[in-house]
């Protein structure tokens, strides 16, 4: 039975931060707030849990989940990014994007794109789910919750307990979130590439869709 933790959306309380850190490190499966609707995460290097994840979204293996980083240095460590990017990040983020980039040697091979060796990463705009990145100390592997069927990320905290209460360790209440995917941006080309559209704008980036 999963455990419930709410959480204030503007205050997160550091007891209830640390509590859930600690079962991320100890393998948990955790549903968490963001600024785009409710994520699923679990440790990076947690086989066992990224497994159950795809098992619960119904996804295979070709399916790349996000790497989702604190801050920009974070972001970084994991992906290679030039001066131009790093100023279209910097622009962009914290935000409702994922943005696909090069990835660096720090990424293990089996959460990179096969062919390309890219990595989606993302830095949330909610304080819930930044305190919950400060306190790990590293990214969250993680994707949106969207259950199999389903075109939409679950946004109701009771609907979202009902279904998985017991596929995973912990649900996070975090205030009202949206139900909409990130915006998804390759920018592995000259100029940046509409992978999806989702909530975060892309007008200003002067990307055509």
């Amino acid at each position: 039975m999963a455990q419930f933790f709410s959480i204030h959306p503007d205050n997160p309380q550091p007891r209830l931060i640390k509590q859930a850190a600690e079962m991320l490190r100890n393998g948990a499966v955790i549903v968490y707030p963001t600024d785009s609707g409710y994520a699923i995460g679990c440790h990076l290097d947690d086989k066992e849990a990224v497994a159950r994840i795809r098992q619960i979204r119904g996804l295979d293996e070709k399916h790349l989940m996000t790497l989702v980083c604190r801050d920009l240095s974070e972001l970084a460590h994991y992906a290679r990014v030039d001066n131009a990017q790093f100023r279209l990040l910097k622009n962009n983020t914290p935000g409702s994007y994922t943005f696909i980039l090069e990835a660096t040697k720090e990424v293990p091979r089996r959460l990179q794109h096969p062919k390309r060796s890219t990595i989606g990463l993302r830095i949330p705009d909610h304080p819930v789910a930044l305190a919950l990145l400060e306190e790990l100390g590293e990214p969250l592997l993680s994707t949106t919750l969207i259950l199999p069927g389903g075109d939409n990320p679950l946004t109701d905290v009771a609907e979202i307990r009902e279904h998985l209460e017991k596929l995973v360790e912990l649900v996070i209440e975090g205030g009202i979130v949206g139900g909409e995917s990130t915006t998804v941006i390759d920018l592995t080309n000259d100029a940046p590439v509409l992978v999806r559209r989702g909530k975060g704008p892309i007008a200003h980036l002067g990307i055509e869709e």
